[in-house]
């Protein structure tokens, strides 16, 4: 049994069973044996299916708020928003996209069929755990594949709301099977088995690299959303103050813990102390504490394990020469003794030989580093080995659009937009940051094999 701790109080809240290989070979099997039904299910009936799925998760939003809240300690008000609304939107954009997606279409003097790939294995994380798994099934089901879930074993309990939802909505058994456990026993056992044929994986580089080397050794596909070491490029013709802001709030939301999360700001070094004043103002008004404190709007990090890394990296920053101008390794001023807590810190002095530049920390950590120009910002911004998102703030849409295309990032976010409002957007990255595409028509496309038939 794994005990599932409260980030918020490090009490045990509930406990799930390691499935191990028995339970992977049975969820596979299971899997397999609903596959080819399913992929024979009219494709209107599949997203019918899934339509009721998004509804019946719409209907139990306040529950897996509440859960989520308490597993992975975001706070309630957000945790409801996003957490449980999230995925709800994902399923039915996804539905909307299969609904134009070419499966059958002409192309070079042939016939291209899109057709399922078969069983898909999906390991999804902690930080988003319903947004992360309906961005992996939605778009598996839809074309017609089954799928065996591994969920993170640091927030599973939610995953029970899921399956109920699941039933209600009708989804037929062996359609979608969730196996509970750790990475190196459930996840491995389920990567290597022979029954799978996809694999979609979202979790750390080390996870990635694993996967992808038992996944090359079997010639599977694996598409791996990894991590991020995401910049906010300001330029001088930017307004300022609404760019730090945003990329301090955007830093610490979900307590930094997003692989897309701006921890890099890159500004104008003219305009620098401006931006310190602003950056450790906004810090200094996020309220740190337990997920269900309704002044909350910061909760902790997902474990002791975590936040003692945290403060490693902020430790490692200050003594390579970076000053806190807002926060630091200590815990925050106010919270319970009990809990994993990190102040939202503010790092100045930065430079681009240190490692707080290059590494992902994976937590409220904001490291600010000055620039002297668009050519300069740009290099700054792909100084990394990730690249999976950027945020650019400029007055002219075509400055905008020149500096974009430099800039070595899956998706590039200008003024602030949120990628919540564009789910039909691809999403994934260069470099460490993974492998594929996911959401809208590039998330179906890592679920299908493309058939060419000549000559009919």
């Amino acid at each position: 049994m794994i005990d599932v701790v409260d980030p918020s109080t490090e009490e045990v809240i509930g406990q799930v069973a390691e499935a191990g290989p028995d339970g992977v070979n049975a969820a596979v099997r299971a899997a397999r044996d609903a596959y080819p039904a399913w992929a024979a299910t009219p494709l209107d009936e599949r997203l019918a299916l899934l339509g009721a799925l998004a509804d019946g998760l719409e209907a139990r939003t306040d529950a897996i708020g509440g859960s989520l809240a308490r597993e992975m300690g975001m706070p309630l008000a957000q945790a409801t928003a996003v957490q449980a609304m999230l995925p709800v939107a994902v399923l039915r954009s996804t539905v909307e996209a299969a609904r134009d997606f070419p499966f059958v279409a002409s192309e070079g003097g042939a016939t291209i069929i899109r057709e399922p790939a078969g069983v898909v294995a999906a390991i999804t994380p902690w930080n988003f755990p319903l947004h992360q798994i309906a961005a992996k099934v939605a778009p598996a089901l839809a074309v017609g594949c089954t799928v065996v879930l591994k969920p993170s074993e640091l927030a599973p309990l939610t995953i029970a709301l899921l399956e109920e939802a699941a039933r209600a909505a009708g989804l037929p058994d062996g359609v979608l099977n969730v196996v509970h456990g750790t990475g190196p026993i459930t996840g491995e056992a389920l990567v290597r088995h022979p029954g799978v044929d996809v694999i979609s994986l979202t979790g750390s580089v080390a996870a990635g690299r694993r996967v992808g080397a038992i996944a090359g050794d079997a010639i599977k596909r694996a598409c791996l959303e990894l991590g991020g070491k995401s910049p906010s490029v300001v330029l001088d013709d930017a307004d300022l103050e609404a760019a730090v802001r945003h990329t301090v709030t955007r830093c610490c939301f979900n307590s930094g813990q997003a692989c897309n999360a701006p921890t890099r700001l890159l500004i104008p070094v003219a305009r620098a102390d401006d931006a310190y004043a602003l950056a450790a103002e906004t810090a200094a008004a996020l309220t740190v504490g337990p997920a269900l404190d309704a002044q909350t709007t910061m909760g902790p990090v997902i474990s002791a394990a975590a936040r003692d890394r945290i403060r490693v990296h902020i430790d490692g920053a200050l003594t390579a020469g970076a000053r806190a101008i807002h926060g630091g390794s200590t815990p925050p001023d106010g919270v319970p003794a009990k809990g994993f807590y990190v102040a939202p810190t503010v790092l100045a002095g930065v430079t681009e030989d240190m490692a707080i530049h290059r590494e992902e920390v994976f937590g409220p950590v904001l490291a600010i580093l000055t620039h002297t120009g668009d050519d300069d910002a740009v290099r700054l911004a792909n100084a990394t080995d990730y690249g999976l998102s950027a945020e650019l703030f400029t007055g002219d849409d075509e400055r905008a659009r020149a500096v974009a295309r430099r800039l070595r990032a899956g998706q590039v976010k200008v003024g602030g937009v949120s990628a919540r409002d564009s789910l039909g957007a691809p999403f994934g990255g260069y470099g460490l940051s993974g492998l594929g595409r996911e959401l809208g028509r590039f998330g179906l496309e890592e679920f299908v094999e493309t058939k060419a038939v000549l000559g009919v």
